[in-house]
């Protein structure tokens, strides 16, 4: 059996952002998505369209490796360092409400659900993941022998 484990990141997330953007209507993109920043340390608005359910996809993904995980630590973990020019540069965390607000519309759709500990992936979740990550190790010729 397949699994998130076996597959490249890169891969999976695009598929599964591919299937919330096209198939998914409990996940849609905010009307502000266009106008934020992803985070203090950024200085301009994310250059892909379709950024909103790329991040649903890795957050549900991040959820599946590391659960159950907090708002704080997925903050930590979207973060960057912070231009402060001739200043050193100092680490930032990522937007909390923009995390707040994917795990919400995920949570509606039935892929994570809320624990004592943060947020765990559900099984109606972790199939989603692992159907997906069957249908991309196909396109992947040297990964089929796993």
């Amino acid at each position: 059996m397949v699994t998130v484990y076996d597959v490249p990141a890169d891969l999976l997330i695009k598929y599964v952002a591919d299937d919330f953007n096209n198939k998914n209507d409990k996940i849609e993109a905010p009307d502000w998505s266009n106008f934020v920043k992803t985070g203090v340390h950024k200085e301009r608005t994310p250059d892909m369209i379709d950024w909103w359910y790329v991040r649903c996809a890795a957050l549900l993904r991040r959820v599946y490796i590391d659960g159950p995980v907090g708002i704080n630590s997925l903050r930590t973990f979207y973060g960057g360092k912070k231009d402060n020019g001739v200043n050193p540069e100092k680490f930032r965390k990522g937007s909390g409400s923009i995390i707040r607000g994917a795990l919400h519309q995920l949570e509606e759709a039935g892929f994570i659900e809320k624990v004592e500990g943060g947020r765990i992936v559900t099984p109606q979740g972790r199939s989603f993941l692992d159907k997906s990550s069957a249908e991309v190790i196909k396109d992947i010729p040297e990964l089929e022998k796993y």
